[in-house]
């Protein structure tokens, strides 16, 4: 017998898994998702986040709380009587009124092998590790931060060159077949739990601006994979003084090279930069304003001879 479902989500990340679910047969009676933002060209317009469009698109109500404190929006919720909420990537934390609003509880489906990279940013995270793996997990909801027991795991290999942006889109279908998986399995009433271990826990904060700036002292690995790791958003960067001011230029992509040389120092006109170890080679850039371009069409347009000092 399909289950209903209230399924909460805001980003194109959630937008697979609510297509999956409702395509399954399961009776989706509401969507959840962050009320519409400021956006469009000069920031005026309300935007609907991707979950919300997809619902309107599906024919589901869709509710927008900017959160549950309200008890009008809790006993709403209670009053869809769904069997389970299935979370992904929805944005807010949920009271235990919440959790136990529906009759088999709340299901997460978070982007990385738990208990490592519990938090908000864990595809980046693992990028900027260099981890060699992750994956997505379904989870059952507990009050605690990404604490809940395990129910299915789906393993995702990360490639040494694989950007955040390409992880992303990986892990987004991989979680879409693996939450419609356990529902058709918490449904059959067979959907094991396993609670997670106590080791290799650790925080996946959420990234800052601070930390987006390139360290070219660091060996060439590290400065690799933080690249990757917030490429394509919020993209790691260096200055460039053009035409007597300080320019910021985005890095959405690198390849680790050996020769060394001054930290920060352009080594040939190909944009190999020297690091604390090594050097990278900067493959996309993208100026302030302007479009991604590969490192032929850049250099084109700016170059950047060797002996150049970056910042």
């Amino acid at each position: 017998m399909p289950l209903r479902i209230i399924f909460m989500g805001t980003p194109e990340f959630s937008v697979p898994t609510l297509a999956a679910l409702a395509q399954a047969g399961h009776k989706i009676v509401a969507v959840y998702t962050q009320p519409p933002r400021p956006g469009g060209r000069r920031g005026l317009d309300l935007q609907k986040s991707p979950v919300h469009q997809a619902a309107e698109l599906l024919g589901i109500e869709v509710l927008t709380p900017v959160n549950f404190k309200d008890a009008a929006d809790r006993q709403t919720f209670r009053e869809f009587d769904a069997d389970v909420a299935v979370v992904v990537a929805y944005g807010l934390l949920l009271p235990e009124e919440i959790l136990s609003g529906t009759r088999l509880g709340c299901y997460n489906g978070h982007a990385s092998l738990l208990p490592r990279w519990r938090g908000a940013a864990p595809i980046q995270r693992a990028i900027m590790a260099g981890d060699h793996e992750t994956g997505m997990m379904v989870m059952k909801m507990d009050k605690g931060l990404d604490t809940g027991d395990v129910a299915l795991t789906k393993v995702v290999a990360i490639g040494n060159e694989m950007t955040a942006g390409e992880l992303h889109d990986k892990l987004m279908l991989a979680g879409a077949g693996l939450m419609k998986e356990a529902m058709d399995k918490l449904d059959g009433g067979d959907l094991p739990l396993t609670p997670q271990p106590n080791d290799g826990v650790i925080y996946a904060a959420k990234i800052s601006k601070a930390e987006t700036r390139i360290d070219f002292r660091k060996p060439a690995i590290e400065v690799h994979n933080h690249i990757r790791g917030l490429s394509p958003f919020p993209g790691a960067w260096f200055e460039l003084e053009i035409g007597g001011k300080p320019e910021r230029i985005k890095v959405l992509s690198s390849v680790v090279e050996t020769a060394g040389g001054p930290m920060g120092t352009a080594l040939f006109d190909d944009l190999t930069i020297a690091c604390g170890e090594g050097s990278v080679r900067l493959t996309r850039l993208q100026k302030a304003g302007g479009k991604v371009l590969n490192a032929e069409d850049f250099r084109r347009g700016t170059p950047i001879p060797a002996g150049t000092r970056l910042s």
